[in-house]
């Protein structure tokens, strides 16, 4: 028998998608956007995974790029996959750091087959035409201050303690996190500009954000060593940092919390 053409391979599987990653890497990405959504549309490129949410209420906002060099295999023609992350984040955490996960979508059967060891998962895709990425915003923010992603969760976990509108001020002579919490209670976090990595400030800047939205972010990103914050006196703030050796990007935009409003 001839061997079928490639039109014909084509028909009966579809574009290529059969990628095989570390749970570890898995975790981080479903982890990240499941901050602020429930389920996203994942952009597969020739060369990288783009993934774009934002949350219901459009206050905050991921931008994600994993770059195909963080994955152990990949093949992959351009597609676009629409997923609940609740279901991928169950089947990782049956698994540890080092397992390894394939996943191959079946274009014939309309189906995503993951596979982790033992257990094969098959999962029906949403229809990612009703997933759309938003926009991202192109913002000009003249101040930014990079440190350890311990040292900002610390400070947003020790600003939990007294509220959820943290404040955060930087000048040219460091970092300053806040919160005031009735007439009594109050927290401050402050790391001079010799204890952050990079500090670029003109003039001071303050702005007021909700911790219910930084808080699950920052256990995220607590074990990278560099994070960048970006913001403006009642700018939206911008959070940079990357994972996977640097082959993995997060950018994360939070609107600010006007001080006055409801």
């Amino acid at each position: 028998m001839d061997p079928p053409e490639r039109g014909d391979i084509d028909r009966v599987w579809g574009d290529m998608l059969n990628i095989t990653a570390r749970q570890e890497l898995m975790r981080t990405i479903f982890d990240t956007l499941n901050v602020v959504v429930e389920e996203a549309r994942l952009d597969f490129n020739e060369h990288d995974l783009d993934v774009r949410v934002v949350d219901p209420s459009h206050v905050a906002m991921i931008k994600m790029t994993i770059q195909s060099a963080a994955f152990d295999s990949w093949e992959v023609d351009e597609k676009s996959l629409g997923l609940e992350l609740g279901k991928m984040r169950d089947l990782l955490s049956l698994g540890n750091s080092g397992d390894l996960i394939e996943l191959r979508h079946d274009e014939h059967e309309g189906r995503v087959h993951i596979n982790m060891g033992k257990i094969d998962r098959v999962i029906r895709p949403l229809d990612h035409s009703t997933v759309q990425p938003p926009n991202v915003p192109e913002l000009e923010l003249p101040a930014s201050v990079t440190l350890t992603g311990e040292d900002l969760s610390r400070a947003f976990r020790a600003a939990r303690q007294v509220g959820d509108l943290v404040n955060i001020s930087l000048s040219s002579e460091g970092l300053d996190i806040n919160v005031i919490g009735g007439e009594t209670d109050s927290v401050s976090v402050s790391y001079g500009k010799d204890e952050v990595h990079e500090l670029i400030c003109d003039g001071p800047v303050r702005s007021q954000y909700s911790l219910t939205y930084l808080l699950p972010l920052s256990k995220l990103m607590a074990i990278n060593d560099r994070v960048t914050l970006r913001f403006g006196d009642n700018f939206p703030l911008r959070v940079e940092y990357e994972f996977a050796d640097g082959a993995g990007q997060v950018v994360y935009f939070l609107a600010p919390r006007i001080e006055g409003d409801i």
